[in-house]
């Protein structure tokens, strides 16, 4: 038995408070992943985690030692890595997150072309709306939008997005096309995830960005859902470009107010501080730049 058994499975518990989510995580059984933690603290014959039958938490001892055992992980994967880099191949899993749109429609295919050029490379892509913790979840990647507050994470800007309010001609002959923001407060809002919509006022003290509060009464947490309702004729949208490009090069949505349109909002690759980054994930950060600006 080697004395590292168990070490990465007690990482994986304790940061994800369950075992069957370490499990998922490091693709081995629950089963397997409970053994092998209660091998560990038979060895050193302390116990690092309570259990319940919803969730596990870290005893004191737990919480010292999961932090030298990250440490360890991390020495050991860096090592690992830059004699794995030595021949110029990239190897073994590299973890990364995204939002489900966007990433669908960009980043899996870039990562795709990537991988390509790279057959002993692995990677685990969870597309997921929900603003991950990459840290403690172990990720070595995470593409990310606007402002980043994170002090533990690293950001490198990738690309830039827009977003465009805008409306179908049948709901414009109905109701008419705002001219001011105010005037776009009396409208019919396709509303998305966000309560608040960015716009850019202008006034005698030069211009400045505003949180407009849309009001109307459909919504849904789906960009795509969103979209087709605009179609529809339901109301007014702010999305991405990336949705509504198309629809307006085709006439079939109508901008509004594109003077007041939002300064770009940054598209950024960011990984933790603390941890190097290994050239599989370097190189791949490249290639969604280069990529990622060629999607616009």
């Amino acid at each position: 038995m080697s004395r590292w058994d168990g070490i990465d499975e007690f990482v994986a518990t304790a940061e994800a408070e369950s075992f069957s989510k370490a499990a998922l995580r490091l693709g081995l059984s629950t089963s397997g992943v409970s053994r092998a933690v209660a091998g560990l603290e038979e060895r050193l014959q302390t116990r690092l985690l309570y259990r319940t039958t919803r969730r596990v938490s870290l005893t004191d001892a737990g919480r010292a030692f999961l932090a030298r055992c990250r440490q360890l992980i991390l020495d050991r994967d860096e090592a690992l890595a830059a004699v794995g880099e030595e021949d110029g191949e990239l190897k073994g899993l590299l973890r990364m997150t995204c939002s489900t749109a966007y990433g669908e429609r960009f980043v899996a295919p870039a990562v795709n072309s990537f991988m390509l050029n790279h057959p002993k490379l692995s990677i685990l892509i969870e597309l997921d709306d929900a603003v991950r913790d990459i840290v403690s979840e172990g990720f070595d990647l995470a593409i990310r939008f606007g402002r980043l507050t994170d002090s533990r994470l690293i950001a490198k800007r990738l690309a830039s997005r827009t977003r465009r309010l805008c409306a179908a001609p049948a709901y414009l002959a109905r109701a008419g096309a705002p001219r001011t923001i105010d005037e776009l407060s009396r409208h019919a809002c396709v509303l998305g995830a966000v309560d608040t919509w960015p716009l850019r006022e202008h006034g005698p003290d030069g211009e400045r960005e505003i949180a407009f509060k849309p009001r109307g009464r459909w919504r849904c947490n789906s960009g795509q859902a969103v979209l087709d309702a605009t179609l529809q004729g339901l109301g007014i949208c702010q999305l991405p470009n990336f949705y509504v490009d198309a629809a307006i090069a085709s006439g079939q949505l109508v901008p509004l107010l594109e003077a007041h349109r939002p300064a770009d909002e940054g598209v950024w690759a960011v990984y933790p501080h603390l941890r190097l980054l290994p050239a599989k994930a370097r190189l791949l950060v490249e290639h969604l730049e280069r990529s990622l600006a060629v999607a616009g």
